[in-house]
């Protein structure tokens, strides 16, 4: 029988653990704060924006909201960021992306101090994790990872196949699961017989940004699949990477399209806000 992976209860494990860390730390006097920058009224990005907020309440983390006008120049963005990175009492800076196409986003990412990364966007963050040293984890592909062991399903020693190479999830969750000791191929738009390749992996994490790409013929029977993605169908229901009702029966264990990577994403943007001030 398949195993649904139920991201929306993990997070919700998480943030209720990460819940009583904060409230120890205000005992002592010490709170972790979350800048919000957000430039425009993309309505995704608001959505997006409005769930980091209500986690950051739920969990005891002062956020501070930026909302910028569409036509905000790249400079005084800059300058925001420049601002929040010498104050001492922001721990966590978050630009929502995407940014208006007049800023350029590398520009702005590289701006954020990588003690305030908390995306873990910046590229001494991305190094660190790389080269498997103590830092931020980027928040999607952590929530992966953490949905894989509190479902008790073995990473080191199985083949991982990560179909997709962005920067934001695939290149980051092949590495992090390099580190939890699996074997990892990853797999993109020009890989040769796609579906033989797939077809090796005890773990599937799909994360090619197409809408139901992935059916039955590209999964082995048994497999754990774990789908990042997520889209509008026609009927303009929420779906994501693989097509769940074809795919299932075949798993072990699969993440549903809501409620399986998606919440988990914030829970670990909300565990690396409050190791800012860990150490404290």
């Amino acid at each position: 029988m398949t195993k649904i992976i139920d991201g929306k209860r993990i997070s919700a494990e998480i943030k209720d653990e990460l819940r009583e860390q904060a409230m120890k730390f205000k005992e002592r006097g010490i709170e972790a704060t979350l800048a919000v920058v957000q430039v425009g009224l993309d309505p995704a990005s608001s959505i997006y924006v409005r769930n980091k907020k209500k986690a950051c309440e739920y969990v005891g983390i002062r956020s501070l909201s930026y909302e910028l006008a569409e036509e905000t120049t790249e400079e005084e963005l800059l300058s925001l960021i420049e601002k929040l990175n010498k104050d001492n009492a922001v721990s966590g800076i978050l630009v929502q992306l995407p940014l208006p196409a007049h800023i350029c986003e590398k520009h702005i990412l590289d701006a954020i101090s990588p003690a305030k990364d908390v995306d873990c966007f910046h590229p001494e963050n991305v190094g660190k994790m790389c080269l498997g040293e103590p830092g931020f984890l980027p928040c999607t592909p952590a929530g992966v990872v953490e949905l894989l062991k509190r479902e008790g399903i073995e990473i080191a020693g199985k083949e991982c196949v990560v179909i997709g190479r962005s920067n934001i999830v695939g290149k980051p969750a092949s590495m992090m699961m390099l580190r939890e000791n699996a074997t990892v191929t990853i797999a993109h738009s020009r890989t040769k017989d796609l579906r033989e390749v797939t077809k090796r992996a005890d773990i599937l994490i799909v994360a090619v940004g197409k809408p139901l790409m992935i059916d039955d013929s590209y999964v082995k029977e048994g497999a754990v699949v774990i789908d990042v993605g997520i889209h509008r169908n026609a009927e303009n229901k929420v779906c994501g990477d693989v097509d769940y009702d074809k795919v299932a029966p075949k798993c072990s264990a699969i993440t549903p399209v809501p409620g399986g990577v998606g919440p988990m994403t914030i829970a670990m943007l909300m565990r690396n806000c409050l190791s800012t001030i860990i150490d404290k």
